[in-house]
């Protein structure tokens, strides 16, 4: 029996680049960049929070700030996500740990000058899909994880008393993982000259023989504009463009561990051209007939993936009302470009595992975000928002990666100051969905099958969202 160059390894492979889907979707998309801004439910590129954070919310509202300002936070993603199977009625249970996404912000900004710089960290793109060793779609992702930092230096300039421009180069840094097991009932064998998968010689499917894990990391390059400007006393405007950044990795790890499935042949497999020999003894290990696969230059050694991944442009625009005392109110719109991703192509340095390109043909996504704040006299401030937000991949691109859905996010918020000119802020999001059919299997072909025939469950997700974050002035 020998493997067949060709066969379907790439399986293993290809999720690093699928990984890139489900970074660009909008569920692996992170507004939670500070906790005023998250308090607001992300309505904050009109008037915005008056913080140092106003370098991403609005590189060019930093120009209202006086003096040395700064912030830093975090937000403590708590994600509980489950699939729900057609044929068994079997629910399983995502395994996503706790995410922990951190922010830090500083500027200055002398008043008798119409200049203002700063520097900002933050993550616009992140999460981890995680699922336990007995969910079936394992074999299409059982981890997928992204980490992405973006450094942003700001200049922010008032051009006269009523508008403000702002603007800063992103150096953005990705990393991902990616860990899926591996079907041995996928895997094509050529017996005699015949090519067979050994799911017709009787493996059952879904018999994990070996977990791959992919992981790479890559620099990328863009810029983040801002306007801010008064229509009135009373009325603000807000925009913000954040340009796409492109990753590529061009030489990210692919190793793979053999899985003990304590299999053995059931049968002699006979030479289909010569029905009288014996190819495999009855009660051969699988196990010792698929470690060859791992050897140095079989598909299964360790090996180099290359692929591109764009984390997408974003566009914001709001209108702030400050007209009743004590109040502020602010609608935004939100735009995610996520329609340029239509494919990735892979190349793997192994030539026994051949390159292709993965269809995904998402959409561009659109939110609608409402905040209000309210400030007491011994300047405690509270906060609500609320954000809806459209799904941006195709009913038949919903997966274990990223079982992507319509979401709504509810907020509140607080600050009040301690220790004199420190301020400590504190917020809460619960994101809600309303379920969405998905599939765990990967598509065979990308022309002829429908969602209707490859979704077979049910993915849902809910999640809860807590920051706290301190900011002072001097």
């Amino acid at each position: 029996m020998q493997l067949r160059r060709g066969s379907r390894y790439w399986l293993a492979l290809t999720a690093l680049t699928v990984t890139g889907s489900a970074v660009r979707a909008q569920g692996f998309g992170l507004n939670e960049i500070s906790t005023c801004g998250l308090g607001r439910g992300y309505a904050a590129v009109a008037n915005g929070c008056h913080d140092a954070s106003s370098i991403y919310w609005n590189p060019a509202a930093v120009t209202n700030l006086n003096g040395w300002t700064w912030a830093v936070g975090a937000a403590a993603i708590v994600i509980d996500g489950k699939f729900v199977q057609d044929t068994t009625f079997r629910t399983y249970k995502g395994d996503v740990p706790t995410a922990i996404i951190p922010n830090a912000f500083v500027n200055y900004h002398n008043p008798s000058s119409r200049l203002s710089y700063g520097i900002g960290a933050y993550v616009p793109y992140g999460l981890t899909s995680q699922w336990h060793d007995d969910f079936p779609g394992r074999f299409s992702a059982k981890k997928a994880s992204l980490q992405t930092i973006y450094v942003q230096p700001n200049v922010g300039w008032q051009i006269n008393k009523n508008w403000s421009i702002g603007a800063g180069p992103i150096i953005g840094h990705s990393s991902v993982e990616l860990i899926q097991s591996v079907d041995l009932s996928q895997q094509v064998e050529t017996i005699g000259g015949t090519s067979v998968t050994l799911a017709q010689l009787g493996i059952p499917q879904r018999t994990e023989f070996a977990r791959a894990r992919l992981k790479g990391d890559a620099w990328g390059y863009g810029a983040h504009v801002g306007i801010q400007g008064k229509l009135s006393p009373n009325w603000t405007l807000g925009l913000r463009y954040l340009t796409q950044i492109n990753f590529k990795y061009d030489d990210a790890d692919a190793t793979f561990t053999q899985v003990a499935t304590g299999l053995v042949v059931p049968a002699a497999i006979p030479n289909p051209s010569n029905p009288t020999q014996v190819v495999i003894p009855a009660g051969t290990s699988i196990d010792a007939i698929v470690a060859p696969f791992f050897a140095a230059g079989a598909p299964l050694s360790a090996q180099k993936v290359s692929t591109k991944i764009s984390h997408p442009s974003q566009f914001q625009a709001g209108f702030a009302y400050t007209g009743i005392p004590n109040w502020e109110f602010e609608a935004d719109y939100a735009f995610v470009g996520y329609k340029s991703f239509k494919e990735l192509p892979i190349n793997f340095s192994n030539l026994a595992t051949p390159s292709r390109t993965l269809v995904e043909d998402y959409n561009n996504s659109s939110a609608l975000r409402l905040g209000a704040e309210y400030k007491f006299a011994n300047n405690v401030h509270v906060r609500g928002g609320f954000a809806g937000v459209t799904r941006a991949a195709p009913d038949i691109t919903v997966t274990p990666l990223l079982p992507e859905q319509d979401r709504a996010n509810y907020s509140l918020g607080f600050s009040a100051p301690v220790m004199g000119r420190l301020v400590v802020d504190g917020g809460w999001v619960l994101v809600t969905t309303p379920g969405r059919r998905g599939r765990i299997d990967e598509r065979s072909s990308t022309t002829t099958q429908t969602a209707a025939q490859l979704n077979t469950g049910v993915y849902s997700l809910t999640a809860n969202i807590f920051a706290l974050g301190l900011k002072s002035s001097f």
